[in-house]
């Protein structure tokens, strides 16, 4: 279900975006889709930044471990 809406934008930024599609409303949507899916990826690598820097020291012996298995005489 759609619902109109109205926002005022400066006329230098309609300009641009009628540039690349006369169609407003398609543009601005997949722009905020685009934009929130950013959002959505940024929050989900901070995440992962956040258990990757916690475990950081065990991961790093792991892998330490590892490298002193294979090494060759």
């Amino acid at each position: 279900m759609r619902v109109k809406t109205s926002i005022t934008l400066p006329k230098e930024l309609l300009v641009r975006l009628d540039r690349v599609d006369k169609n407003r409303s398609a543009l601005l949507e997949r722009a905020a889709l685009a934009y929130l899916a950013q959002l959505d990826r940024d929050a989900r690598d901070k995440r992962d930044i956040g258990i990757i820097n916690r475990n950081a020291a065990r991961l790093n012996r792991e892998a330490l471990d590892a490298l002193e298995y294979q090494q060759v005489p």
